[in-house]
């Protein structure tokens, strides 16, 4: 079974009543709520960090090489690009 830390919290009284009323709401306590909140934010800090490392390793003429791959594909009534849009073929 995985440990788990203990952290004393000072937490402004605003975003307190905040926090109290958000937990309230969704039926968890305001523990569930922070360790939920802590960890959504850590996941999207990783998520930033990873896709930000993937963009550094990326070639400028890759993104047109696999679009080419792919062929041209047939439009959904809809999703044309308006005429005079940057890189379209109107």
């Amino acid at each position: 079974m995985a440990t788990i830390s203990n952290f004393a919290l000072r937490i402004p009284p605003s975003l307190m009543e905040d926090v109290k009323a958000l937990a309230s709401r969704d039926a968890v306590s305001v523990n569930q709520f922070l360790v939920q909140a802590a960890a959504e934010k850590v996941a999207a800090l990783k998520a930033r960090d990873y896709l930000a490392e993937r963009a550094a390793r990326a070639a400028p003429g890759d993104l047109g090489r696999i679009l080419a791959k792919a062929g041209a594909p047939t439009l959904v009534p809809g999703d044309e690009l308006p005429e005079g849009w940057p890189g379209s073929q109107a």
